[in-house]
């Protein structure tokens, strides 16, 4: 355990954070289940929808640093694509 001050603020800063960024990473494979969910289905509008909506999700981790931005780059683009070949 950290003794000095500085020491046991950054260790309350980067618990919060990692939970933040934990909630963020979850809704994230949510929304990626769910596009997969509506492929498996075969129903082209549900997954377009869904797909939407996980692009926006993905956008804002992506946004606010939980992701890089290659990183999210490739998450759309593979549902994208999945999606487009259904």
């Amino acid at each position: 355990m950290a003794n000095i001050k500085s020491a046991k603020k950054r260790i309350l800063v980067t618990q919060t954070k990692s939970e933040r960024n934990k909630a963020i990473k979850s809704g994230v494979k949510t929304a990626v289940k769910k596009v997969n969910a509506a492929i498996e289905s075969g129903d082209k509008a549900a997954a377009t929808e869904a797909l939407t909506a996980a692009t926006s999700v993905i956008d804002k981790a992506c946004t606010k640093g939980v992701y890089h931005k290659n990183n999210a780059s490739r998450k759309v683009s593979r549902l994208a694509s999945a999606v487009s070949q259904m």
